[in-house]
C-alpha cells in the first residue's frame, strides 16, 4: 500500500483553527512552503514509500521537510522531531492542516527513510532548492552556466585515530561477540587490555615514548592472540556464527598487518571507510573522512551540486563528475568554470576552465572579476560547515556520506531561501507603506496593493 494521498478538507474542524489561520502569511517559512513543489515528492519517491502492513505509509512531504528543517537549522534527528512538535510553523511547511501535539514519526525511523531514499532521492531535494531559487528571482538561468567548482573534506565523527585504541577497540569488539555466540576464548584480556591502554596516555602525556610503544605491542600481542584463537575455534561452530565474524576478524587481520606507511589503513573500526587526506592546513594537516567537491553559482553563490568523492582523487580528476552533476541537477550545461591551482591540467568538453592566478585567456573584464569571486566558495563551505551539519558527517558507511553531503547542500540552499523571501516581504511592506502614505483614496490602495502581489 502507498502512502494516503494527502488532500486538504474543505470542511472546518468545530473544536480547532488551521494553521494558515493561526500563522503570520508573510513568514519566509510559510511562503517557502507555497513555492516548493511538492508533488515532485509524491512523484519521485511514491514507490518507495509503500507499505506492506495494512496501514499507510508516511506522506513523502512530511520526510522531505524533515530534513529540509533538520539541515537548515542544524539539528539532529531527535531534536529536529522536537521542535516540530513545539513549532507551528514547522508543521505548516510539512503539509499538516491542524496543529499536532504527537511525534509525527519516531526519530530512529528518520535513518532507514533516508536509507529508502538513496542518493538519487536526496538529491531531488537539492535540485528543488535550485528551481524555487529560479522561480523567485534568486538565481537566473545564466547565472547557472558559470559556477565555481572547489573540493573539501567532509569529516566522520570519529576520535584521533591511534594504534592503541584501535587493538583496544578491536581486543573489545572481539571479545564480546564471543561472548555473545558462546565461543569459548583462552583469555580474553578484560582486564589487562585497558591497563595498558591507561599507561599508553600516561606515558604519551609524560613524552615517554619508549615506554609507550611497549604499551602499544602489548596491545597489539593481545589482539593476535584472540584473533589466533578464534581462528582456531570457530572450525567447531555452525556456518551462521563464522559468517558473524568474517567481517570483524578481517578488520583485526587488517589493523595486525598494517604499518606506518601502508596505504588503505583502517582508521576507525565502526567506520572502515574513513581515509585520511591533507589539505596543507597549518593547523588540521591531515583530516579523516571523505573527499566533497562543492559546485555553486558565481554570482549568487547558491549550490548546484555537491557529492563525496571516496578514494581521496585528484581534484583535477574530479571536475567532469561535478559539472555533469550541475547539469543534471539544474537543466542548464555549465559554460565557465572557476576553480584554484590544485585542478591544474583539467579539462572539460564544452566548458572554459579558469583557474585562480591564470592570465593567459582572462582578457575581458567579466572574466577578471568572476575570476576573483572564485574565493567566494570558501566562505560557502564554511558556513555549511559552521551552519549546518558538514563539520561532522555521522551517518553510517559510504552510503551515509553521499546523504549527507548533498543534505547539507540542500540545507544551505533553504537557508539562502529563506533569507531572500524575508527581505524581499521586507522590501514589498516598505514599499506598500510609501504607496498608502500617498493614496488616499481605498480603490487606489486595493490596486497599489494587488500590483505588489
Amino acid at each position: 500500500m502507498g502512502p494516503k494521498q494527502h488532500s486538504r478538507t474543505h470542511q472546518d474542524d468545530l473544536f480547532r483553527q488551521r494553521l494558515e489561520n493561526l500563522l503570520d502569511q508573510r513568514h519566509p517559512l510559510v511562503q517557502l512552503a507555497r513555492r516548493i513543489r511538492w508533488e515532485a515528492f509524491e512523484e519521485e519517491w511514491g514507490g518507495l514509500f509503500e507499505s506492506t502492513t495494512g496501514r499507510p505509509a508516511t506522506r513523502p512531504r512530511l520526510i522531505a521537510g524533515l530534513m529540509y528543517l533538520q539541515h537548515a537549522y542544524n539539528l539532529s534527528d531527535e531534536a529536529v522531531i522536537e521542535r516540530w512538535v513545539e513549532n507551528p510553523y514547522y508543521q505548516y511547511f510539512c503539509g499538516e492542516e491542524y496543529f499536532r501535539h504527537d511525534f509525527p514519526i519516531d526519530p530512529s525511523s528518520l535513518v532507514r527513510w533516508r536509507q529508502r531514499v538513496g542518493e538519487q532521492g536526496v538529491e531531488l531535494l537539492l535540485a528543488q532548492t535550485v528551481e524555487v531559487a529560479r522561480g523567485s528571482g534568486l538565481v537566473k538561468r545564466q547565472s547557472l552556466e558559470r559556477v565555481s567548482v572547489d573540493t573539501t573534506v567532509m569529516e566522520k565523527a570519529v576520535t584521533y585515530p591511534t594504534d592503541a585504541k584501535l587493538y583496544a577497540r578491536g581486543l573489545r569488539h572481539l571479545t564480546r561477540l564471543a561472548q555473545r555466540h558462546g565461543v569459548s576464548l583462552r583469555q580474553s584480556y578484560a582486564r589487562k587490555a585497558p591497563e595498558a591502554l591507561l599507561l599508553v596516555n600516561r606515558y604519551a602525556k609524560a613524552r615517554q615514548m619508549r615506554r609507550k610503544r611497549r604499551e602499544t605491542k602489548r596491545l597489539k600481542t593481545y589482539l593476535g592472540r584472540v584473533y589466533r584463537d578464534l581462528n582456531r575455534k570457530l572450525g567447531e561452530h555452525p556456518q551462521a556464527v563464522r559468517d558473524a565474524f568474517r567481517e570483524p576478524l578481517g578488520r583485526a587481520w587488517q589493523l595486525l598487518r598494517q604499518q606506518r606507511g601502508s596505504k588503505d589503513k583502517l582508521l576507525s573500526w565502526h567506520a572502515p571507510e574513513v581515509e585520511v587526506i591533507g589539505k596543507g592546513k597549518v593547523a588540521k594537516p591531515w583530516e579523516f573522512g571523505v573527499k566533497t567537491t562543492v559546485a555553486v553559482t558565481n554570482r549568487e553563490s547558491f549550490v548546484v551540486g555537491c557529492r563525496s568523492l571516496p578514494g581521496n582523487p585528484y581534484d583535477g580528476h574530479t571536475l567532469p563528475e561535478a559539472l555533469e552533476q550541475v547539469e543534471t541537477l539544474t537543466g542548464v550545461a555549465p559554460r565557465r568554470c572557476y576553480v584554484d591551482r590544485g585542478y591544474r591540467g583539467a579539462a572539460v568538453p564544452g566548458v572554459s576552465v579558469y583557474r585562480s592566478g591564470q592570465r593567459r585567456g582572462v582578457k575581458t573584464r567579466q572574466l577578471r572579476r568572476e575570476l576573483r569571486r572564485r574565493s567566494a566558495i570558501e566562505a560557502v563551505i564554511g558556513h555549511m560547515k559552521v551552519d549546518g551539519r558538514m563539520d561532522r558527517c555521522r551517518l553510517k558507511g559510504a552510503l551515509g556520506d553521499a546523504l549527507h553531503a548533498v543534505l547539507c547542500a540542500a540545507g544551505h540552499n533553504i537557508r539562502l531561501l529563506l533569507r531572500h523571501l524575508a527581505v524581499l516581504l521586507r522590501l514589498i511592506a516598505q514599499w506598500l507603506g510609501w504607496v498608502n502614505s500617498r493614496q488616499t483614496t481605498p480603490s487606489s490602495r486595493l490596486a497599489a496593493i494587488s500590483a505588489a502581489a
